[in-house]
């Protein structure tokens, strides 16, 4: 692998003595993601393997280049699972990419995001040298802890070379209910939920339908599954991993945004189609792009105290990104600066240069 590193440093260095850009890739599978990617391709699939797993530690740490899908199968072996249960675009799917992109699946309301299962990671900068950060265990550290920083940065700050995350034991049990009901009262019934000590480690509420999945201990999820009562959601594990993967039928639109509110934020009053997880608070909107829709639908996600991201849409001139606040920006350039003095590692796949000056 040394040979692999070093040909990374070499066209690292290379590009940032002439300024050039680079595209950091692995499988490709989320090129859509972000804005669109420009430079020429640094192709991490070569540096690919799991280093170690732990199992009885609950960690693995792998190479960038390494596919999801070999990681997910590992951990199949032992009963183990990521939790936050990345979506997976295709067999492409690299571990790099899924930490660069951040995206969570509907565990993420119960379980946490994918910052909150970073471990470590071994990051190469702009100019070339290899940097470790964190460790194999959970614990503080003073200042920024840049390996939870490297999530959802879409290689803005270096080239992600390996990650140590924590992983999960598979439930035990589970199971999952479905509510016909009203998007107000499904919001009302999911937080109240959420006060309460019930096993939910998913939710979405889909054309007058909520949907609960239930995982834990069996006698947990049974007595959940009386007091809620609701009927059995058919073809639960399918239902849920269209979800993940986001191949369920909501999903087939031109142009998707995803607004982040806060659970107990009321029903947006927002033209086109809605599809809401995790607890309310992630709401898949199905609507237009242009500069007048996109600024109506940021200026009501932020007046309910969230942000909106162009999801997926042929046109991304409005920016895929919700605007950053100014003190925000300027620590976001600071550590670019620092990480990537030339600015080379994908530039404007996260802001274009005007949103950020």
């Amino acid at each position: 692998m040394q040979a692999i590193v070093e040909q990374f440093q070499t066209q690292v260095r290379g590009a940032t003595a002439a300024k050039t850009p680079l595209r950091i890739r692995g499988g490709g599978t989320k090129d859509w993601y972000g804005n669109a990617p420009v430079g020429a391709v640094l192709d991490t699939r070569a540096h690919s393997g799991v280093v170690a797993y732990e199992p009885t530690e609950l960690v693995v740490t792998a190479r960038c280049g390494t596919p999801l899908a070999e990681i997910e199968a590992l951990l199949a072996q032992r009963q183990q699972m990521l939790a936050f249960e990345p979506p997976r675009y295709g067999a492409g799917s690299t571990i790099g990419g899924v930490v660069a992109s951040a995206l969570s699946g509907p565990r993420r309301a119960s379980a946490g995001a994918l910052r909150d299962f970073m471990l470590g990671a071994v990051l190469m900068d702009g100019r070339g040298e290899v940097l470790r950060f964190g460790g194999q265990v959970m614990k503080n550290v003073a200042g920024y802890d840049v390996s939870r920083l490297l999530a959802g940065s879409l290689g803005t700050l270096g080239l992600i070379m390996e990650v140590s995350l924590k992983v999960l034991p598979l439930p035990v049990r589970e199971a999952s209910l479905r509510f016909e009901m009203g998007e107000i009262e499904a919001l009302a019934k999911l937080n109240d939920w959420a006060g309460q000590p019930l096993p939910i480690s998913a939710s979405c509420w889909h054309r007058g339908v909520l949907s609960l999945r239930l995982s834990g201990a069996g006698a947990a999820v049974e007595a959940a599954q009386r007091k809620l009562g609701g009927a059995a959601l058919p073809e639960a594990e399918a239902f849920w991993s269209s979800l993940r993967d986001q191949r369920h039928g909501f999903f087939d639109c031109a142009s998707l945004w995803r607004l982040s509110l806060p659970p107990q934020a009321s029903a947006m009053v927002l033209s086109g189609e809605q599809l809401i997880e995790w607890g309310g608070a992630q709401r898949w909107l199905a609507a237009d792009a242009d500069a007048g829709r996109a600024a109506q639908i940021r200026a009501n996600a932020a007046a309910a105290g969230g942000h909106a991201t162009l999801f997926r849409a042929a046109d991304k001139s409005v920016g895929a990104f919700h605007p950053m606040a100014p003190a925000v920006a300027r620590v976001n350039q600071l550590l670019c600066r620092e990480f990537d003095p030339a600015g080379i590692f994908n530039p404007g796949r996260m802001y274009l240069a005007e949103t950020l000056s």
